[in-house]
């Protein structure tokens, strides 16, 4: 007589990330649910959620949405673990439409597309240079984008100035602006005239500004030297800066291993041309999708090149012999210079890859 040996069950797990609570669902190999549960977002609630998968039986692999927000601190926790994960995509609409929106709902939607690898993604890792990077570049942005607001309101204040206030500050440039709108010297116990107040809403704005300043030059000198140590050959290419190498960095994450090819990459900066045929039509259309910080950043790249690269002029002229416009030129600059990136975020390449090679 023959014994069957039973194996255990293969478990699929999803988990539907919020602020506070975290409901994760469990599959089988075949699809069929399990189970859902909800816990909370903390140390202890991780764990709890990883003891219940594995209670159904063998936990193969957990779809996670939102990895890089709410879902952050469990992936970094399953990662501690060894557990497989991918990220997962928003839910398909249709299929929404259809079965309604919950959390189980969606947690369930999340193992089954984990399951069949379907909108998914590697998960960035949180644990490493890059992501500190990112938390500096946070502050940064945060600080240029109230400076640029309080420079804004400086200028429209002058606009609507009184006679003797606009004579004073008009016509100065914006650096001589903040100096002299900081050092005004308005008396307060008269702020109910108001060519006092706008003096004095003009002082505390540039103050605000030189401030905001300050602030932006101590997180560079941060930031450069950070750059360089986690890529030095990206922050030594052509037409790439601080700003720019930063963006690209956070974008690739602390494991650029992820992407699976220099496509993989376009695509994710969204500079990968997108099939457009019907028929005997064939032709691609412009990507609206991916990082759009990335893109920026690769359109950065391209337009200092069309400016100060020999090559790349030489090859604007190229296309615009052939009736490319500029903007046309620009994608696919942009498209060659992803290729480019990829190959310089790529981890470090080891003796025993390179022996092959030889």
């Amino acid at each position: 007589m023959t014994t069957m040996t039973q194996h255990p069950v293969e478990v699929t797990g999803g988990v539907d990330t919020h602020n506070d609570t975290h409901t994760a669902a469990a599959v089988d190999s075949a699809g069929r649910m399990l189970g859902s549960a909800q816990f909370p977002a903390t140390g202890a609630g991780y764990g709890a959620l990883l003891v219940w998968l594995r209670s159904f039986g063998a936990l193969v692999l957990v779809g996670i949405e939102g990895t890089g927000v709410y879902g952050a601190g469990l992936a970094r926790y399953l990662r501690e673990q060894g557990v497989v994960m991918v990220e997962i995509d928003r839910p398909d609409r249709k299929a929404r439409r259809w079965q309604g929106k919950s959390d189980p709902v969606d947690a369930q939607a999340a193992a089954r597309a984990a399951l069949a690898q379907v909108r998914t993604g590697v998960p960035k890792h949180r644990d490493g240079r890059v992501e500190a990077l990112r938390n500096l570049r946070v502050a940064r942005r945060s600080a240029i984008a109230q400076r640029a607001t309080a420079q804004c309101q400086v200028k429209a204040l002058i606009v609507t100035a009184p006679e003797q206030v606009r004579v004073q500050l008009r016509g100065l440039s914006t650096r001589a602006l903040v100096i002299t709108c900081a050092a005004l010297r308005p008396d307060r116990t008269r702020c109910d005239d108001p060519v006092t107040a706008v003096k004095i809403a003009l002082r505390s704005l540039a103050r605000r500004h030189q401030r905001l300043t300050e602030e932006i030059a101590d997180l560079d000198e941060l930031i450069a030297p950070l750059i360089t140590q986690i890529s030095p050959a990206l922050a030594q290419t052509h037409g790439v800066g601080p700003d720019v190498a930063g963006q690209l960095l956070v974008t690739a994450g602390d494991n650029p291993e992820r992407m699976r090819s220099e496509a993989a990459f376009a695509m994710l900066c969204g500079v990968a041309p997108l099939p457009a045929s019907s028929g005997k039509t064939q032709r691609h259309r412009l990507n609206h999708g991916g990082d759009r910080d990335a893109n920026c950043a690769l359109w950065r790249i391209a337009i200092t090149r069309m400016a100060t690269d020999p090559r790349t002029r030489d090859y604007v002229q190229r296309r615009t012999k052939q009736g490319k416009d500029k903007k046309e030129i620009i994608r696919c600059l942009k498209r060659y210079i992803a290729r480019e990136i990829h190959a310089l975020l790529k981890p470090p390449t080891t003796q025993n890859d390179l022996a092959p090679a030889a």
